[in-house]
């Protein structure tokens, strides 16, 4: 079969994007697999830190969108000043926030994991991992926030590169520092959250000097044609334009980071009161569809790339083939990802624990995980073609109705009326995705989005 050009453009910017989401991933991915041989109580510490972590980083991730969609129509106008402009002011946005939220993470992680319904036997190695990782926290905010400004412009490649060795050093370190191998000493859980910040370092010294510029490289394949941080006053003084114009598009994404982030707190204290074991079962699969998430995320960067860019040229109907494009890809990869997903689903499962009354919950959970697949992936590809255009707000009003609306009242009458437990739990959870996907569908298909000004 013939490819056109448009596919090959999709597929040139969503692979790369496909390893790079999947290695980020991995990274908790990782640490969840490898402290599993501890026991199940590990599994829960580093489980329970997750959504809190995320809730931080959610500040950059919705920053981010603005600065994404930005820098996309500048590379579609051919304007690099502007996007330099960008790039510096998006960076030091994150140095200033990151040093901000750092303290309040160091100084509350054990009251946070108490709040998250740690178990007596979890609190104190979930208090420690969380620590360590927000001493962490800015060379981890860094490569999230130069990732989306390569993403806007197609660089994709650039940003697998640092995540690969991020992950390479994180799993390397992880055997030395879990288990004491090689003369180290073994420090199990924490040890793990001490690979990650080291591989985090590594990935965010590649990330800066990826922008430094292509005088500061021998081999310019490592260095973005368009994205560059020139320091300069113009470009690292605050710019309350172009600040204005980041978080114009960035604040609806913020409040739906946000929402997302509480509706999935509101539902891990939900899913904790269920046990120890219980929960443990539920981190796996969230970490197999964590992991799933990675292909609609992937053609959802190509959609904002590609869209902005072509809103850039001023070309509306070029925006809306290439987003079709992206969803018609994605959604046929989604579809045999839960076709395997359903089949293996017990050998996925076992591949993080050996507990036969962990292995069967999880694999029973590992059924609607495989079903959401096409939803969850079209979602996200319809909702990056709408940030893309600067339509941060539809994607944010869609995520909030089923994180805070459908997913925590279901939760509770499934598992609280019903007494169906964790399958109560991801049954809300599947309804969710279907909700939000048919509301983004009708945004998408109205047509409206491409007009928007950013």
């Amino acid at each position: 079969m013939k490819i056109s050009p448009l596919h090959k453009t999709v597929l040139a910017i969503a692979a790369p994007a496909v390893i790079e989401l999947i290695l980020t991933s991995l990274t908790q991915l990782v640490d969840t697999v490898m402290v599993g041989h501890l026991g199940a109580y590990a599994i829960s510490a580093v489980g329970l830190t997750g959504q809190p972590r995320f809730i931080l980083l959610a500040v950059f991730i919705a920053l981010n969108v603005g600065s994404t969609a930005l820098v996309a129509r500048f590379r579609g106008q051919n304007d690099k000043k502007s996007a330099e402009l960008v790039t510096a002011q998006a960076i030091l946005l994150t140095l200033a926030i990151a040093a901000i939220l750092t303290i309040p993470g160091i100084a509350f992680a054990r009251a946070m994991v108490v709040f998250m319904g740690a178990g007596s036997d979890t609190v104190e190695a979930a208090t420690t991992y969380f620590r360590i990782m927000m001493l962490g926290f800015i060379p981890t905010a860094l490569p999230i926030t130069i990732s989306a400004l390569l993403r806007g412009v197609g660089d994709t490649k650039i940003a697998m590169r640092y995540n690969i060795t991020a992950n390479v050093i994180n799993i390397v370190l992880n055997y030395l520092l879990i288990y004491g191998k090689a003369g180290f000493p073994a420090l199990g859980v924490a040890g793990s959250a001490i690979a990650t910040v080291i591989g985090n370092c590594a990935a965010c010294a590649m990330a800066l000097y990826a922008i430094a510029g292509k005088r500061f490289h021998r081999n310019g394949n490592h260095a973005s044609d368009f994205i560059e941080l020139k320091v300069t006053r113009r470009n690292c003084e605050p710019n309350p334009a172009m600040l204005s114009r980041i978080l114009r598009v960035g604040l609806p994404s913020a409040a739906e980071q946000f929402a997302l982030r509480a509706g999935l707190l509101i539902y891990t204290v939900t899913i904790t009161s269920l046990g120890t074991k219980v929960f443990a079962a539920h981190q796996i699969v969230l970490a197999i569809l964590s992991l799933s998430f990675v292909n609609g995320q992937a053609f959802g960067i190509a959609a904002t790339s590609l869209t902005g860019q072509a809103l850039g040229r001023d070309d509306p109907e070029g925006a809306k083939r290439a987003s079709a494009s992206c969803q018609k890809i994605g959604s046929l990869i989604s579809t045999a990802m839960g076709i395997l997903m359903f089949v293996f689903r017990k050998e996925l499962v076992a591949l993080f624990t050996v507990e036969s009354e962990i292995i069967a919950l999880g694999a029973l959970i590992m059924i609607l995980t495989a079903l959401i697949q096409p939803f969850q992936s079209s979602f996200q590809i319809y909702a990056g073609a709408l940030r893309g255009a600067g339509d941060s707000l539809y994607p944010a009003i869609s995520m909030t109705v089923g994180i805070l609306g459908v997913r925590p009242l279901l939760s509770y009458v499934l598992i609280r009326q019903c007494g169906w437990g964790l399958f109560g739990a991801w049954l809300a959870l599947t309804l969710d995705q279907i909700v939000r996907f048919i509301l983004i569908m009708r945004r998408f298909r109205s047509g409206r989005w491409v007009h928007k000004i950013v």
